[in-house]
């Protein structure tokens, strides 16, 4: 989902198996730690936005949770789209880096799915909606080496994070099957298993402009531009019919991403489409990459991609 974002412009934590869970230590002699974590100095409450103090000596070499106050809601598992409110700091800053609560709209991420920082997903996995969690995430687990805006190289993540709602995902579209009789179109499989559908691309010129079809229509509300969405999708050149991105080859798990911080093919061809879809795109230079490479993308390429949109938020 990455490539597609193109010029992102998101959360920090947004980016890349160590067991994590409870962990109720006893709290250390000083005020500043909490069962060898930063103490929630302000705001301890589910729901408040919290101040962190500074963390002391050496953080946790790996993913450290605990569990400030549990939830009673559903178990998260793979394949869950979870909204979180978070609050981010350094280990041994004294100012957060980034938080929700200030722009009153929690995070949505999909467990398996990338689209966050290892540690997250990690962190979030077997834990139930409602709880609130703090975090501490090693370096390799979050932004190594590479230095993130305001967050140094090799730094040490502590987060606070109130899980607000869960939700389990369909593994496919579900619908009525629309005919696929343009000859000069890429054919998209209608299987409904979760797995991955064929899609094969014809020997013929790319259309020039944009083409949004419906593979299997469902029947959930229509897709609006402000939404999060949560699919599963493929993307392939047109002109030799390789695989460059796809949800399927990461565990199979769907992504989930804010339509409007996708490139303008998506954006324009997935609007007004109905949750529960399958729908194929084919997405001209001038709607994805331009004269721009992208990893493996040759400029001025045209792009096809298969799009299972099963939620929205």
């Amino acid at each position: 989902m990455r490539r597609l974002a193109g010029l992102l412009v998101v959360p920090l934590l947004l980016l890349t198996t160590a067991a994590c869970g409870d962990d109720k230590g006893s709290d250390s002699a000083s005020t500043s730690m909490t069962n060898g974590l930063p103490t929630i100095t302000e705001g301890a409450k589910f729901g408040e936005k919290p101040t962190l103090a500074k963390g002391e000596g050496e953080p946790p070499k790996d993913l450290k949770v605990n569990v400030v106050s549990e939830g009673k809601g559903q178990t998260l598992k793979k394949g869950d789209v979870a909204q979180v409110d978070y609050l981010g700091q350094v280990w041994d800053g004294e100012e957060p880096f980034d938080n929700s609560f200030d722009r009153g709209e929690p995070f949505t991420v999909t467990l398996g799915g990338g689209g966050v920082i290892e540690g997250w997903q990690q962190a979030l996995d077997g834990q139930k909606v409602g709880s609130r969690l703090e975090v501490s995430i090693p370096p390799e687990l979050g932004y190594g080496a590479q230095e993130q805006g305001s967050i140094p190289a090799n730094s040490t993540l502590v987060f606070v994070m109130d899980i607000v709602k869960g939700t389990t995902l369909p593994t496919s579209a579900k619908g009525t099957e629309v005919a696929q009789d343009n000859i000069d179109l890429p054919k998209v499989g209608t299987n409904t298993d979760g797995e991955k559908p064929s899609l094969t691309v014809p020997k013929k010129d790319a259309p020039a402009k944009l083409v949004s079809n419906y593979v299997i229509e469902g029947t959930g509300p229509a897709v609006k531009a402000t939404d999060t969405l949560s699919v599963k999708y493929q993307g392939v050149l047109w002109k030799d019919g390789k695989e460059f991105d796809s949800s399927y080859a990461r565990g199979n798990a769907p992504v989930s991403f804010p339509l409007a911080q996708v490139i303008p093919g998506w954006q324009k061809g997935l609007e007004g489409k109905k949750v529960g879809s399958r729908v194929l795109l084919v997405v001209p230079p001038d709607m994805g990459y331009g004269d721009q490479e992208q990893q493996g993308i040759p400029a001025k390429s045209t792009l096809v991609f298969t799009v299972d949109i099963l939620a929205v938020q």
